[in-house]
């Protein structure tokens, strides 16, 4: 049979790999922390800055920067813990001094990523009972530590101090930015309100930016669409529903533009096809026989042909008939056979 029951041989590894495990839980969140500042500081320098997306951010940087505050109390409460593991394991009931200690690691055990404090509530657990676990969830009477409480607390920072966080960023990467909806005093304890993109750009896609208003073009309908809060206009007039919100905006009169109708006397007839006589073009490219005359077979006699050759009378050198007739050709050839 397993003991699942106390052993202090078992719970001081636990509480000193915790503290390890927090520290580097804590040097990892705070290289993370100095990054996210650096990007919304790059926000914020941007034309138009886009102060809504760095205020979420921001709020995100505080939430990690008040993790990286509880994990530093609960390393000291480990720390505290381990050295005064003999004393935990002789006494039979938990030491005055040491109710806030424990029972903030144990409230603390579901809601930080440190897995060594899952073991140590196991084992107060089985040293104090169900019921001294209970009361620590549930800080009755007030045993937790308040910091540690206020800081891993799920609620969401106050708006005051999301434009603080951001103002600090400001000053630090010298970054000219002012708030362009400052936190009105009533409004400085509750939380941020949610983003309605008035820092969006216009056409932030295309680059084209704000269209200019659009008018209708005509002289008896010729109203500029607007959008304004508030139910009021520039010049004051009320418009829309009384309610503060976004007002409907005015139905503007369209026109369709006549089609254009050419006059008869600028239309050009179309030329009819006419298809090619192929049996014309035929006719003029009309095959023609051309009589090839054959080559006379050579004579055996070589040496009277050479003799009657050499004793052949040359043609006079005349341009006209340079080239011998087939007539002539035929004459030579019969005196060879004779």
């Amino acid at each position: 049979m397993f003991s699942f029951g106390f052993s202090s041989s078992k719970l001081k590894p636990q509480l000193k790999m915790a503290v390890h495990r927090f520290q580097i839980s804590a040097n990892k969140k705070t290289a993370i922390l100095k990054q996210q500042m650096r990007e919304i500081a790059v926000m914020l320098s941007e034309d138009p800055p886009r102060e809504e997306l760095a205020q979420i951010r921001a709020e995100g940087l505080i939430r990690e920067d008040n993790a990286v505050e509880a994990y530093e109390i609960l390393q000291l409460s480990c720390e505290l813990l381990a050295e005064r593991i003999k004393l935990i394991g002789s006494a039979k009931d938990c030491p005055p001094d040491l109710v806030s200690s424990i029972s903030t690691l144990i409230w603390a055990a579901d809601r930080v990523d440190i897995p060594e404090l899952t073991t140590v509530r196991k084992q107060f657990k089985a040293k104090y009972g169900k019921k001294f676990e209970e009361d620590a969830v549930n800080n009755v009477g007030g045993i937790l530590n308040e910091r540690v409480v206020s800081k891993l607390s799920i609620e969401p920072p106050a708006a005051y101090l999301v434009q603080v966080y951001l103002e600090r960023i400001c000053e630090q990467f010298e970054v000219d930015w002012k708030p362009k909806n400052p936190v009105a005093p009533e409004k400085m304890s509750e939380p941020m309100e949610a983003p309605v993109g008035y820092s969006v750009q216009y056409a932030g896609a295309s680059g084209f930016g704000e269209v200019a208003p659009v008018t209708t073009g005509t002289a008896d309908a010729d109203q500029e669409i607007s959008y304004f809060k508030g139910g009021k206009s520039d010049d004051g007039d009320a418009g829309g529903s009384g309610d503060g919100g976004l007002t409907t905006p005015p139905i503007v009169p369209t026109t369709v533009a006549e089609p254009i109708v050419q006059p008869a006397s600028t239309i050009v007839p179309a030329t009819p096809y006419v298809e090619p006589n192929t049996e014309s073009s035929k006719k003029d490219f009309e095959e023609v026989d051309i009589f090839v005359p054959a080559i006379p077979s050579a004579p055996t006699d070589t040496k009277d042909d050479t003799k009657s050759l050499n004793s052949a009378p040359k043609p006079a050198a005349d341009t006209s008939s340079s080239v011998s007739s087939y007539d002539d050709l035929a004459a030579r050839f019969d005196k060879l056979k004779k």
